[in-house]
């Protein structure tokens, strides 16, 4: 049997560095969306997105809890996003 060889993981590294070059890392250069995140008590989140989805609402700013997870003692941590405007 043939030792297993890993594969050359130069691809990888140019694609790292070129996006790590842009916005800061993981940011999309074509994506214009304002992100928001939060790590709040359980009632304070929902509150938040509402009020977020009250100010900015969907049909025009496309709002949407992009994420959230649960984190100890009850708070939740969730990021908001938006676009910049409703043209």
């Amino acid at each position: 049997m043939p030792a297993q060889r890993t594969p050359p993981l130069d691809g990888l590294r140019r694609q790292l560095a070129r996006s790590r070059a842009g916005k800061g890392a993981g940011a999309n250069p074509a994506d214009s969306f304002i992100r928001q995140t939060y790590a709040l008590p359980r009632d304070e989140a929902r509150s938040v997105a509402r009020q977020w989805f009250e100010r900015y609402p969907k049909a025009a700013y496309w709002t949407s809890v992009e994420s959230w997870r649960s984190l100890p003692d009850d708070r939740i941590e969730f990021t908001m996003r938006r676009l910049p405007s409703a043209d």
